[in-house]
């Protein structure tokens, strides 16, 4: 974790002590912790733009662990969530896993098993939110492309050949050239494998 940008941690669990001994701990950690005692707490808190995770007791008085977790998947909220679970409730904690939740602790749990799954967990965001803006640096090169450059595109990604590029859009090997390397320059590639994973990044395809 970079000081400039802090992970924050966002604890649900109806017991104040539980909730709130987990807090100092993670703040003796660096790291930025919010509370809350239900599921509604949690959802009508405004959520920090920063790498996060949510670390979420299974049994919740109104809407449960794995309910909040429907909930977020259905709203697109790509929050990491760990799941925190009596030894009685292990069952339902393999459920969030396979509903995809990151991880799963234990009560009692230990503070190394505990700060271990946080530091995963909000790494992951970290990297999804690396992913995500990159792909958004793409998409906005690809925007600058014109109709036929993306049609080259599309065509070279799948791994044809210029001269049948040239056949396939009706157009000279020389034309295919020319938007190809343009193609190339716009999208910053040197290679056609980056072009091609690219492509495969966007969902490009012929």
């Amino acid at each position: 974790m970079s000081a400039s940008l802090p992970g924050f941690v966002h604890v649900v669990d109806d017991e104040k002590a539980v909730r709130e001994s987990i807090g100092d701990l993670l703040r003796s950690m660096g790291y930025q912790v919010t509370l809350h005692g239900s599921a509604s707490e949690f959802l009508g808190a405004e959520l920090p733009d920063a790498p996060a995770c949510l670390l979420v007791d299974v049994r919740l008085p109104g809407t449960s662990g794995l309910e909040l977790q429907d909930y977020l998947t259905r709203a697109n909220i790509r929050v990491p969530m760990i799941l925190m679970t009596g030894f009685g409730d292990i069952p339902m904690s393999v459920k969030g896993m396979k509903a995809g939740a990151v991880d799963f602790l234990t009560k009692p749990i230990r503070d190394q098993d505990l700060i271990d799954a946080v530091g995963a967990a909000v790494r992951l965001d970290q990297d999804r939110r690396r992913e995500s803006a990159q792909t958004d640096q793409l998409r906005e090169r690809f925007a600058l492309l014109t109709v036929r450059e993306r049609q080259v595109m599309a065509l070279v990604a799948s791994g044809l050949m210029n001269k049948h590029i040239a056949n396939e859009l009706s157009i000279s090997e020389v034309t295919v050239k020319m938007h190809r390397g343009s193609v190339m320059r716009k999208m910053g590639c040197k290679s056609v494998a980056l072009l091609t994973r690219i492509a495969g990044a966007l969902d490009i395809q012929r």
